[in-house]
């Protein structure tokens, strides 16, 4: 597959350079450069960090985040990797999707599968946090062959949905669509320091420093503050939904060997919920027949995030083990 230079943009700079961040400290060898990748409707923005040609890492960050997900993880990792972290579209510094068009899982797989196109990778790895691990497995699950590593991060696999309620919620989200586009499209707002205490509302889970890393690329400058970059379309509830056993299939059709990093404080509390105990058991179980990892962290839905130091040996140890190691050639040009 070609790349046009004219509509393919990667401007490299030092990581000092991109990252005036809070905290973040980039090795003098880790090179970190702005991707830009057109598609239909925008473009899909994100970032690579480490060499032109190491093994592929393609890394998908979870709801209302955005690429800066990763700012304290990857440096930990094995510099022999190339790590492709995207905003996901209407998330960080992407394009919104086109007025009228919803937010699904099956979406952002094709959002992957484009950029994989453009910087024609044919098998690589992904890492994804929350929703970014669904559709990371959902990607996996359709494109077995291209994928040859999973790292699940405080993600079991997509939520299965109470068919009893497909209905409903298909209903709600339409209904909501229709109503956000007669409303008034004038966002608020903010300062920083309003908006680093407006996101640590919202999601408790953060610490402060990983607030202001996410809103390095979560906010746009506005006239007498910033607004918030992620399209507010993003927080509709997912209109198609699996049902339990089609979750399990998708889970089952994963050929890759699959690391799941579960935070004892994560999901790990959602899914003791009792009316889920079928479909955590039956995971579980086929985790087990297919021989994947899992363990579990100290740490709360974002400790990828706000202690990446818990989850970077378990990830390095894996991508060592089931890729690095590997002969296999993957032909990739970033």
């Amino acid at each position: 597959m070609k790349i046009f230079t004219s509509c393919l943009c990667l401007s490299s700079v030092s990581g000092s350079d991109l990252l005036p961040l809070h905290g973040i400290t980039v090795g003098e060898r880790m090179c970190v450069s702005e991707l830009r990748v057109p598609v239909p409707w925008g473009e899909i923005r994100g970032r690579v960090w480490g060499p032109d040609h190491g093994r592929p890492v393609l890394c998908l960050h979870g709801w209302a985040d955005n690429c800066g997900s990763f700012n304290t993880l990857i440096p930990l990792l094995p510099r022999d990797c190339t790590y492709v972290t995207l905003d996901l579209a209407g998330h960080g510094r992407s394009s919104h999707r086109a007025p009228g068009v919803f937010y699904t899982f099956p979406a952002y797989v094709a959002d992957v599968l484009r950029v994989a196109d453009a910087l024609q990778l044919r098998s690589f790895s992904i890492m994804g946090h929350s929703m970014g691990a669904d559709v990371a497995e959902m990607f996996s699950a359709l494109y077995p062959e291209m994928v040859d590593a999973l790292i699940l991060l405080d993600s079991y696999g997509i939520y299965p949905t109470d068919m009893k309620e497909f209905f409903t919620v298909l209903k709600e989200g339409m209904d909501k669509m229709l109503q956000f586009e007669k409303r008034s499209t004038n966002r608020s707002v903010y300062t920083f320091e309003e908006a680093v205490q407006r996101l640590l509302a919202a999601n408790p889970a953060l610490s402060l420093p990983s607030a202001r890393c996410l809103l390095e690329r979560g906010l746009d400058a506005a006239e007498g503050g910033f607004v918030f970059s992620r399209d507010p379309r993003v927080n509709f509830r997912n209109i198609l939904g699996l049902s339990l056993e089609d979750s399990l299939d998708m889970h089952s059709s994963i050929q890759a060997p699959v690391l799941a990093v579960l935070a004892e404080d994560g999901f790990c509390k959602l899914f003791s919920d009792p009316s889920l105990e079928e479909f955590t058991s039956a995971l579980h179980q086929s985790s087990r027949d297919k021989n994947h990892t899992m363990v579990t962290v100290p740490g709360d839905h974002h400790v990828h995030l706000n202690n990446p130091h818990a989850v970077a040996p378990f990830v390095t140890d894996f991508l060592r083990t089931r890729v690095l190691s590997q002969s296999v050639k993957h032909e990739h040009k970033l």
